[in-house]
């Protein structure tokens, strides 16, 4: 049954394409933090290893919550591989080195370009498509990614 929310089903629908592309770079962002964890190397892995676990963890809650409010707007969420590669904006590209700095500069760069990409769909969610609980959904969103992104820049100090 389609939810009657006050949303046009064409605009709960372009809205769910837009969290769609969301749920792809979440996905990405957290294999690459993953990668990290597993792959961290040098003087300071446990320090990075543990770090790169709690950003990891913290990303495997926005996944769910982002897949959850694509399943609230009468939409399913993307859960293949091949589905995630079409939908991000994000990268998989792989490094030779495995040291923290290298991992934290790559991370910090896709949680940057999310966050960018995250204010860019916050108005025009709300004011074009009028769905303001996703434009809030995306701001809390696009704190979360300030707050990371603030803790992997403090480590290239």
């Amino acid at each position: 049954m389609k939810p009657s929310i006050g949303i046009t089903q064409d605009h709960l629908l372009k809205v769910a394409q837009a969290l769609n592309g969301i749920l792809a770079d979440e996905f990405l962002l957290y294999l690459k933090s993953r990668k990290a964890h597993w792959n961290v190397e040098g003087a300071d892995f446990y320090n990075k290893h543990k770090f790169f676990e709690a950003q990891y963890e913290q990303l495997d809650e926005v996944m769910d919550d982002v897949a959850e409010r694509i399943r609230t707007l009468g939409h399913y969420a993307p859960a293949t591989l091949s589905d995630y590669l079409q939908l991000t904006h994000l990268s998989e590209q792989s490094r030779a080195a495995n040291d923290g700095p290298g991992f934290i500069k790559e991370l910090l760069g896709d949680h940057e370009s999310i966050i960018i990409h995250l204010r860019e769909n916050i108005i025009p969610i709300a004011n074009e498509l009028k769905d303001v609980g996703t434009s809030d959904f995306l701001t809390s969103l696009l704190e979360t990614h300030e707050k990371m992104a603030w803790m992997l820049r403090a480590h290239l100090k």
